[in-house]
């Protein structure tokens, strides 16, 4: 029997291949099914998806979006605050990832 922290560690594992490998598909059919796939993986062995693997989901409709092929990506400056503002080109939903404070203002 194997024990439970080697089974989430190869749930790890697997996600890490299946994002990776989703990330280079040029199939874009194929790359959504293997990203669900590694989320499905991820929500089996209550594993919590690594950051950069959680930035690749839409927040409002969970597709699977790849900077540039699937999603929009700006970076702007207001007032004091930098931000990259992502728009999911599927759904429209626009979110935004603060950067930081500009000093010089």
């Amino acid at each position: 029997m194997v024990r439970r922290q080697t089974k989430k560690e190869i749930a790890k594992e697997r996600i890490d291949i299946l994002v990776k490998s989703a990330l280079k598909e040029k199939d874009e059919a194929l790359a959504a099914r293997q990203a669900q796939q590694a989320k499905k993986i991820a929500m089996r062995f209550r594993v919590r998806l690594p950051y950069e693997a959680r930035q690749l989901y839409c927040k409002k409709c969970k597709a699977f979006i790849v900077p540039g092929r699937g999603a929009r990506v700006r970076v702007g400056s207001r007032a004091k605050t930098r931000a990259i503002r992502i728009t999911c080109l599927r759904c429209g939903h626009t979110y935004r990832k603060i950067l930081g404070w500009n000093k010089d203002l």
